[in-house]
């Protein structure tokens, strides 16, 4: 059965949400730093670090990490920041 969302491949970086991990002090490298990008299709790219293997066996119920997909963690502050940047609706 074919998924009912499929990302795709194609789609351009729009516009960062939020601020940047250097505008937030959470960083002083900025080629390896955590960030959230709105996508030119409406979805959202988030660039953080890949703790996958570290929640993989402690999910809770009813959560699953598909084969393709990773789980990635950003500062609370990021998403925090980005709040204004994210519509409503």
């Amino acid at each position: 059965m074919p998924r009912l969302w499929e990302a795709d491949p194609n789609a351009s970086f729009k516009r960062r949400l939020g601020k940047s991990a250097t505008e937030l002090g959470g960083t002083h490298d900025d080629r390896t730093c955590p960030d959230i990008w709105e996508l030119s299709n409406g979805d959202v790219a988030i660039i953080g670090r890949d703790l996958t293997s570290g929640y993989a066996m402690r999910l809770p119920r009813g959560v699953s990490i598909g084969a393709d997909e990773r789980l990635v963690v950003i500062p609370g502050i990021m998403m925090r920041t980005a709040k204004e940047d994210i519509p409503d609706a």
